[in-house]
């Protein structure tokens, strides 16, 4: 019996005819700077692509299909394994779409916190892709430097809740923990010290001559391309495209909050990399912002939804019923109405969706999650043909994706 080959029709698909000057050679999955379990199949014509294929799929996880198998609190640890440079993120997007899909509302000191974690998240998401870029290009200072205020912001989070990297720091219907003594006190000696860290960083790279060889006019997106192939976050306002969901379509509390959108018309590597910078700004005056915000707001943490979500841990140890309902809660979950929704948010790295399809069980009859990594490794296609190969390992950081955002 004749052995079938399952990968032949993809290879016919790709069309690569090989010629006296020209080679094929796959870049990844194994390669540190695929950052994770990327492959590129390139064509080349002597140093330059001529031909680009993503093939992604190597890290077989299948977390839809896990969702639609988990009560819905359940699911939630799992999205931190999406974008674990930013996890909060998912936490925040896949808590605000079961909410949507409940119809509930959450208390403001929950809103205000939800928004500090989600503002340091991407200050620690912007300053990892700043280091693993430098590194890439071959700056190795600036990637000390990134990392070493990096574990300053974890410290935060650690003394928040336990956790550095996967939080799970987020509930459905608010979060589960105040914050701590001090904590603020900590957050504002952070926010003091970080625009002269972001100077160092600009001191190092903006005037290099190497980093400016390496990035400008390097990568260009045009408008239409950015649109064309889905692109959102800074890879859509990279090519001059002002799109945030925090302001367009305003979620908890930050259409009371004063940001600024920047927008860069170069569309080239380098743009991308200054809107970095100036996002790292626009975060940091938010967070100041919500420091005295907090201080206005009632203690309560989660929504006062009793068919839905727990009550208070001294209602559930004084009040026989709040304790048989947190029982059903935990054990069989939330039963949620029949329905649809489909809920968006601003992360790092671009526009996270979540669409839920409920028919009223405890679990998810249907979860979709559209990540922005996935659509800005499509654009691959495109923007390496005609690009040098060293090209391809400056861009692959540059674009800012993260495997497990791709293969979910």
């Amino acid at each position: 019996m004749q052995k079938v080959n399952k990968l032949q029709p993809f290879f016919e698909n790709l069309a690569f005819e090989r010629e006296d000057n020209r080679m094929i050679i796959n870049f990844g999955p194994q390669h540190p700077s695929a950052h994770g379990q990327l492959r590129l199949i390139l064509e080349l014509d002597g140093e330059k692509v001529t031909k680009a294929v993503p093939d992604v799929g190597y890290m077989h996880r299948g977390m839809e299909k896990m969702a639609e198998n988990m009560i819905y609190n359940e699911f939630l640890p799992t999205t931190d394994r999406m974008d674990y440079i930013a996890s909060a993120a998912n936490n925040y997007g896949f808590a605000l779409a079961v909410e949507k899909l409940l119809d509930i509302d959450v208390p403001r000191r929950a809103k205000v916190i939800r928004m500090m974690l989600l503002e340091l998240s991407r200050i620690t998401s912007h300053i990892f892709w700043l280091a693993t870029h430098a590194l890439d290009v071959g700056a190795m200072t600036v990637f000390l430097y990134c990392f070493r205020e990096r574990e300053f912001a974890l410290d935060l989070f650690e003394d928040y809740c336990g956790a550095r990297l996967t939080l799970s720091a987020i509930r459905i219907g608010g979060v589960p923990l105040d914050l701590p003594k001090g904590w603020l006190d900590k957050l504002t000696k952070y926010l003091d010290e970080m625009p002269a860290n972001i100077a160092d960083y600009e001191g190092l790279l903006d005037q290099n001559r190497i980093w400016k060889m390496r990035l400008e006019d390097v990568g260009i997106i045009t408008p239409e391309m950015a649109q064309t192939w889905g692109c959102s976050g800074v890879m859509l306002r990279g090519s001059g495209i002002a799109w945030d969901i925090r302001k367009e379509e305003p979620y908890e509390l930050y259409d009371e909050v004063a940001f600024n959108v920047p927008v860069s018309t170069t569309c080239d590597s380098y743009g991308r990399y200054k809107l970095h910078m100036q996002e790292l700004r626009e975060s940091v005056k938010i967070l100041r912002q919500l420091i005295p915000m907090y201080t206005q707001t009632a203690p309560q943490l989660m929504a006062d939804a009793p068919q839905y979500i727990s009550a208070t841990k001294e209602q559930i140890m004084t009040q026989n019923y709040s304790l048989m309902q947190h029982f059903v809660l935990v054990t069989q979950g939330m039963r949620p109405p029949v329905g649809e929704v489909y809920v968006v948010s601003e992360t790092p790295k671009g526009e996270l969706g979540y669409y839920i399809n409920s028919q009223g069980d405890p679990y998810p009859y249907r979860l979709k999650i559209r990540t922005p990594s996935f659509w800005h490794t499509s654009i691959f296609q495109e923007l390496f043909v005609g690009v040098y190969l060293a090209d391809v390992v400056m861009l692959v950081s540059n674009i800012d994706i993260v495997l497990g955002e791709i293969d979910r």
